[in-house]
């Protein structure tokens, strides 16, 4: 089957060392007890890579940027970015991280971005950002995306293990306001909004602009309420990411083969519901 990963980042040597070195990932990788030298030394070059995304049925990987320079000095990865989309544009889609707090500099760089350096859409992280998803910071933003007419992922969950995020900030609910502002923006939410697994599934059903991938939750506490919508009234509103590096796509592909998905479903998340957002179909 082929597979469509919503959530990837290549493990290259500079991916893995900025991870590491973050102060948004850090802590979290060392109380879970991560080897960071045998976490970097793992890292393959961009070719590499490709080859095994190929070999694996890969249809596209979408490479989630992320912009947090102002709440932690998190500078913006496009650079790493942009090597993929060049060099291999039918493998690897780009979404550009975008920082809120930096105004329109920041729309002015979406822009670029999208015209001139083949991204095909944004990424925004409330939790780090530390304002909901609904603050005006963001409009901008989502009306960029709209005049470009491009998705966004909008990353929602816990974090534990980050300092100075608060699970408010990071609270699905506040998408529900977004969704109704920008009825022709396409939200994707990131790592299944959880803990609010009831909310979101609700969000989704209400909000035909509004999908979801359940990275990193699929097999938490409250998630068969996702499996259960998934083959239910979620068909065409689910799909397949990794968070690769942190769980390897490999993993992540096993454990969706495993998952009591309906056959039509797992193809559904696999890749068409991806591939019909990404305008693949």
């Amino acid at each position: 089957m082929q597979i469509i990963d919503f959530r990837f980042r290549p493990h290259t040597k500079e991916t893995l060392e900025t991870l590491s070195n973050s102060p948004i990932f850090r802590k979290g990788l060392l109380e879970s007890g991560r080897d960071l030298d045998a976490f970097v030394a793992s890292a393959k070059t961009m070719d590499a890579i490709a080859d095994e995304l190929k070999a694996a049925n890969f249809m596209r990987a979408v490479i989630v940027g992320r912009d947090a320079e102002t709440t932690y000095q998190f500078k913006p990865n496009h650079e790493e970015i942009i090597p993929f989309l060049q060099k291999y544009p039918d493998l690897f889609v780009g979404f550009a991280g975008v920082d809120p707090h930096k105004g329109m500099d920041a729309v002015y760089q979406l822009e670029d971005l999208v015209k001139n350096h083949g991204f095909c859409g944004a990424a925004i992280d409330p939790m780090y950002a530390q304002i909901r998803s609904n603050h005006e910071r963001y409009y901008p933003i989502y009306a960029k995306c709209c005049e470009l007419d491009i998705p966004v992922i909008i990353t929602t969950g816990l974090s534990p293990s980050s300092p100075g995020v608060t699970m408010d900030s990071a609270a699905p609910i506040y998408i529900d306001a977004v969704a109704r502002d920008f009825p022709m923006l396409k939200i994707i939410l990131s790592h299944g909004g959880y803990p609010w697994v009831g909310e979101t599934i609700g969000l989704a059903i209400r909000n035909t602009n509004v999908y979801l991938e359940l990275s990193e939750c699929e097999i938490q506490p409250l998630s068969n309420a996702y499996i259960e919508a998934a083959n239910g009234p979620l068909q065409e509103k689910i799909l397949f990411a990794s968070a690769h590096p942190f769980f390897h796509y490999s993993d992540g592909i096993a454990l969706y083969q495993k998952l009591p998905f309906q056959e039509n479903v797992r193809e559904n998340i696999f890749w068409k519901n991806a591939a019909k957002l990404l305008k693949l179909l």
